[in-house]
């Protein structure tokens, strides 16, 4: 599938799938400067994958989905600071070798994102990386210490997106003003809602095999009081919260009756919360440690199930890059994350879909206009006008997951030697190609 250069851009006969219009159809999608011109049938003129018909390029999708390109509202690109482990350009190609086309990086660097200058390096960055787009959040207080708020206007204006600490906020009147004030700038919170003191020192969840291990254990109550306390700031003072990468079969029924109430709340779940439990640290392999921590099997359930009725709006990578070194660690000195940007959509295809609990729109609905919503972000759609952000997706590839071939700069997935069904083959962010799978 050759794409040279050009203004107009036909990518002919695949299925699109477009959740946001309610799309499901076999057509052609028409690009004309970088945007979305047209969809429907009989678009392209007939020819070679590659020939110039009108002035233009030609793709040929037969036997792929076409979607708008995949949204990550959750991803840490570390730098400046943690360059050895990722940087904004390696994390951008990461992103669209994974089908994203977008991203919204966490302020985790170090130092930390917490001040114009440091939004503005993460989006100059970002729009010379040549991958997925970076949309930056900034910390929701300064130095993320949870003592002070940064100042919400400057930031935003310089580019952020939303505002994030990474960690629990411990102070509920820093919270409530956070959200609060928010509301002036039309960005939301991103809230990890856990109890810091309940969950102090723990390295896995708490239950029957953190005993049998030895390990100091977060229990899952710690998350519940989290996410009940900044619900119901939320609920007190009118603000947008997006709760972080739920983990709980308690916060998924919080989040249900929020939302029943009219709270503006959003929520995410990532694919190693959604697929693993905490068996798999049996064996105390560090690249199972992950914060918050694998649950019981019965709360990984409970998040499909919320995932599947909308009760949880998105899927976010949490994409945590860690170096070879520091994973190799005992396991309660080694740090948590995993990546997962170029494995997302290929182990939820493979487990979700094709497991029966989700249909494909479905997924991609969690995976594009889900996000870009939540975050208020570009992209989620095909819609004429909107910019020309596309995935093109082979449901039927079958491959192994291996590590050395990413483009992340670090290693540390759960999912490698993983058999997977499906993955994305081409991304192109304003109708160019920024990754093929056979370049």
């Amino acid at each position: 599938m050759p794409d040279a250069g050009g203004a107009r851009l036909w990518i002919r006969g695949g299925r699109v799938v477009d959740p946001a219009q309610g799309l499901d159809m076999r057509a052609d999608v028409l690009v004309e400067d970088g945007r979305i011109a047209a969809v429907g049938e009989g678009l392209a003129p007939q020819g070679d994958s590659g020939g110039a018909g009108e002035g233009g390029r030609v793709l040929d999708a037969t036997g792929l989905v076409m979607a708008p390109g995949f949204v990550d509202p959750h991803a840490h690109l570390c730098e400046p600071g943690g360059e050895h482990r990722e940087t904004i350009a390696s994390g951008a190609r990461a992103a669209a070798a994974g089908g994203y086309t977008a991203l919204c990086a966490m302020p985790s660097a170090d130092p930390v994102v917490d001040d114009p200058a440091a939004v503005g390096f993460a989006v100059a960055a970002g729009r010379r990386a040549g991958g997925a787009r970076v949309f930056p959040a900034a910390a929701l207080s300064v130095g993320c210490r949870g003592e002070q708020l940064t100042e919400f206007g400057e930031v935003v204006a310089a580019g952020a997106v939303a505002l994030a600490e990474g960690k629990a906020v411990r102070s509920t009147l820093l919270m409530r003003r956070a959200l609060d004030y928010a509301q002036s700038f039309g960005v939301p919170v991103l809230g990890h809602c856990e109890d810091p003191w309940l969950a102090e020192g723990g390295v896995m969840h708490e239950g029957v095999v953190s005993t049998r291990l030895g390990l100091r254990g977060k229990p899952a109550v710690a998350e519940e009081t989290g996410v009940a306390r900044d619900v119901a700031l939320a609920r007190a003072t009118g603000g947008r919260l997006h709760v972080q990468r739920v983990s709980t079969a308690a916060a998924c029924r919080l989040l249900r009756r929020a939302k029943n109430q009219g709270v503006r709340v959003t929520a995410e779940a990532t694919p190693h919360h959604l697929l693993l439990n905490h068996e798999a640290l049996e064996g105390y392999g560090t690249e199972h440690k992950v914060d918050p921590p694998l649950r019981p099997a019965a709360d990984a359930k409970a998040l499909r199930q919320a995932l599947a009725n909308g009760v949880i709006d998105c899927i976010a990578t949490d994409h945590s890059p860690r170096h070879y070194d520091e994973k190799e660690q005992a396991f309660d000195d080694a740090p948590f994350g995993v990546v997962g940007l170029e494995t997302a959509f290929a182990v939820l295809h493979t487990e979700l879909v094709l497991g029966g609990v989700l249909g494909l729109p479905t997924l991609i609905e969690r995976m594009s206009p889900g996000p870009a919503g939540a975050l208020g972000l570009p992209g989620g759609s095909l819609e004429p006008g909107r910019p020309a952000d596309v995935v093109l997706l082979d449901p039927a590839h079958r491959w192994t997951i291996d590590p050395s071939a990413f483009l992340s700069k670090s290693r540390n997935t759960p999912f490698a030697g993983f058999r997977a069904v499906g993955r994305a083959v081409r991304t192109l962010v304003a109708g160019e190609t920024v990754w093929s799978l056979e370049d």
